[in-house]
């Protein structure tokens, strides 16, 4: 059974869900932002494209509300990029409530250059995947476990 909490710091989410190892959940989620501007909202930062953002119009800090039906282990991963944003690149984040949660809220305390608004490129959330009870046991290939494999 694959454990939680023992991902390497600064893997890669994108390699880690490749492997199997976790899988992307922000879809599961209901999500809200403090503020945007039209057309930069919410469905930019899941949409998996890093040409696109998530602006905020308001004063800070700059909130992301992700909450989920039921309490879910979760990891985060944020994609910012300064070479393109500049003053609009957080440079201080506070992720609360993070873990086992309903919710987590990312709160974006402060900008590069002390910009007002934001870009946020990405926001990936993740779960460990666990191993279901079938998988601990070893698959069954001999040709006396073969012939009672299906049910009639």
């Amino acid at each position: 059974m694959t454990t939680p909490n023992k991902t390497p710091p600064g893997a890669d989410p994108k390699q880690l869900e490749r492997t199997g190892t976790v899988r992307e959940i922000g879809s599961q989620a209901v999500w809200s932002l403090s503020s945007c501007k039209p057309g930069f909202g919410v469905d930019q930062l899941q949409d998996d494209n890093l040409e696109t953002y998530w602006q905020s119009d308001g004063s800070q800090p700059h909130l992301v509300n992700i909450q989920f039906r039921r309490k879910t282990t979760v990891k985060t991963c944020i994609c910012s990029d300064y070479k393109s944003d500049e003053s609009y690149t957080p440079s201080k984040i506070s992720v609360r409530k993070p873990i086992r949660t309903f919710m987590i809220q990312i709160a974006i305390l402060a900008n590069h250059q002390n910009g007002r608004d934001l870009h946020m490129r990405q926001i990936k959330i993740y779960t460990p995947v666990e191993e279901s009870s079938i998988g601990k046991f070893p698959r069954c290939t001999t040709i006396d476990f073969m012939m009672y494999r299906s049910i009639r």
